[in-house]
């Protein structure tokens, strides 16, 4: 889902009231995270969003990256997609909401078609186990790499 200039400029200042609120500072290698993220469609890697932002901050650490991406996700601010055997996603759509991720390109697609939205949880409360939150993980091939005969070892199909 696009940003519009509107909405990273309502998200941006609904994430500095936050910082005054929690007693966050507001620094501009946070303020760049956030933003870059917010602009990006594809749930980028920290490594990623390091690429990204160091460009217009020189001087910046992966490090720093990766710290401010752990506070945003502390903050509520962004979400942190991880799935078993990859590296950590980021996401500024903190509504719930699912993915497709692709096994040959690693794209990650948000899905929030209505029967996904109302997947019926488990009685984990019955073993002990408080669910909190929950996302349904789709894995598959996107177009692009069906179109060009790509699978999950980079091949073309036989």
């Amino acid at each position: 889902m696009k940003i519009s200039a509107q909405n990273l400029s309502e998200k941006m200042g609904h994430f500095e009231k936050l910082c005054r609120e929690q007693g966050v500072p507001l620094t501009v290698q946070r303020r760049a995270i956030l933003e870059s993220l917010a602009l990006r469609e594809d749930h980028p890697t920290a490594d990623q969003v390091f690429e990204d932002v160091a460009r217009r901050i020189p001087g910046l650490s992966r490090t720093t990256v990766y710290r401010v991406l752990e506070t945003l996700v502390d903050m509520g601010v962004i979400h942190k997609a991880s799935h078993l055997g990859s590296a950590a996603r980021y996401d500024p759509n903190t509504e719930r909401h699912h993915h497709l991720t692709c096994l040959s390109c690693h794209k990650v697609i948000d899905v929030e078609e209505g029967p996904v939205q109302r997947v019926q949880l488990p009685k984990a409360q019955a073993r002990g186990f408080e669910i909190l939150d929950y996302s349904v993980h789709f894995k598959g091939y996107c177009p692009d790499c069906l179109r060009k005969g790509r699978r999950a070892s980079g091949t073309a199909r036989a």
